[in-house]
């Protein structure tokens, strides 16, 4: 890919989304800029071949494709960033942005980023941060002006980092919190699980890795069998059998009902998010 690619913001999704790019080699490290308020922090960007810099006006006028990888709340500050550290007027300009703000819509960033050039095309995402080892899942919507070339483009782009599928953007935030938030909930359980393997003798390394590897292999059942998770479920649990006592035990501690309003505090904090 011959383009510039740009981040404006070098935080932890950036930086997966980074990585899975550059495992395929399919992006030149020397066609990427980073832009963040302090360049020690871009250090490891610098040690992958990135170009770094504290104005995230270069990247705007450097670049053709650009990640806003921003707080929702500094939106606004980004953008007049931008607009103070312009190298040369680009008021006409193409660009696309892609946006990972969570709550925040397309009609606001469309407002917001009206102001870099009068040919903004945005599409919003929900990455997660598997993205970096390429087993991520990432959500995306574009808006009206997007074209099916520049979706094209996108999805090659975060198809090297796993899944990419378009969604209507009344699911962003939803779907987005089950995908974006939900690896830290599985996260917890794995930890939990290697925990309750501690408790019964086994060495904390070796039970760790055990659990991770368990919930990949689970994941993997149920993407490639195409059969419901409570059928493959009522398969392990033969009567009588450890296993039925052990989801017991699941069910008397409401796990169901734990990681459902898990899913929904997050739905209505990426709300919140944008509203602010």
């Amino acid at each position: 890919m011959s383009f510039n690619l740009g981040f404006i913001g070098g935080g932890n999704m950036s930086t997966a989304i980074v990585k899975g790019i550059l495992k395929t080699d399919t992006h030149s490290p020397s066609k990427i800029w980073v832009s963040g308020p302090r360049l020690n922090n871009l250090k490891h960007w610098s040690d992958l071949g990135a170009n770094i810099t504290n104005k995230n006006g270069e990247v705007f006028c450097n670049c053709d494709v650009i990640f806003l990888g921003v707080k929702p709340g500094m939106l606004e500050g980004a953008v007049n960033d931008c607009l103070q550290t312009l190298t040369t007027t680009m008021s006409c300009k193409k660009v696309l942005f892609v946006s990972m703000l969570a709550g925040i819509t397309i009609g606001d960033l469309q407002k917001a980023l009206k102001q870099l050039s009068k040919d903004v095309s945005v599409i919003r995402i929900m990455p997660n941060t598997p993205m970096t080892v390429g087993e991520g899942a990432c959500l995306y919507t574009p808006d009206d002006s997007v074209t099916e070339d520049q979706c094209i483009l996108v999805e090659r782009l975060l198809r090297n980092c796993g899944m990419c599928e378009r969604v209507p953007e009344s699911l962003i935030d939803s779907l987005g919190a089950l995908t974006g938030c939900g690896p830290a909930f599985v996260y917890i359980i794995i930890e939990a699980l290697a925990d309750g393997a501690v408790k019964q003798g086994v060495p904390r390394a070796l039970a760790l890795r055990f659990a991770a590897q368990m919930v990949a292999g689970s994941g993997k059942m149920v993407l490639q069998s195409g059969k419901h998770p409570g059928l493959l479920k009522d398969e392990v649990c033969s009567p009588g059998g450890s296993t039925i006592c052990g989801v017991t035990a699941l069910e008397e501690g409401k796990i169901r009902a734990t990681l459902i309003n898990a899913v929904q505090a997050s739905t209505l904090r990426n709300k919140e998010l944008g509203k602010k």
